[in-house]
């Protein structure tokens, strides 16, 4: 068991960001990062060669596990919804005095389609190249600067729209 730790701290930490970013609760994303850290020893194991870049490797890694826990997530709410619709209706306090910017920056990006959201945080934190974001998505570059366009126009117009900025 002597071996090294796949992840460095920084790489770690941006997992760990990628993972938050993507929706994925903070109690959680020890165990995302595991995952990912799993996914980079099985890749190993399996005598296939180490990513050439491991950094962009493993943020990609955690933005798809970030999208399957937001699926999973997304499934349980409608449920949960259908459940609720036949119950009463509950009230919802309007807490908006808690950082408005950062909450309506968070519903825009659930709001999202998967693809979209995935290269928004790719991109814009963890810093990756859109060749890197292509390479390692398997898509051309021009459809990461598509859905990067499109995404961010959606999400300014949700700004616009709930008046934040």
């Amino acid at each position: 068991m002597g071996e090294a730790d796949p992840l460095d701290v920084a790489q770690e930490r941006r997992v760990r960001a990628v993972l938050a970013l993507g929706g994925v609760p903070q109690a959680d994303l020890p165990d995302g990062v595991q995952q990912v850290r799993l996914r980079l020893l099985e890749r190993a194991a399996s005598g296939r060669e180490a990513p050439r870049d491991v950094s962009a490797w493993a943020a990609v890694v955690a933005s798809n596990l970030a999208m399957d826990w937001h699926r999973a997530k997304r499934r349980q709410e409608r449920l949960g919804e259908r459940l609720a619709a036949l119950r009463q209706p509950a009230e919802h306090p309007s807490g908006e005095d808690s950082s408005v910017l950062s909450v309506a920056v968070a519903q825009g990006l659930d709001e999202l389609p998967d693809a979209q959201r995935q290269v928004v945080v790719l991109r814009f934190y963890a810093d990756l190249p859109v060749r890197s974001i292509a390479e390692q998505l398997g898509v051309p570059e021009g459809t990461v600067k598509s859905r990067l366009h499109t995404a961010v126009r959606a999400l300014r117009a949700r700004l616009h729209e709930d008046e934040v900025v």
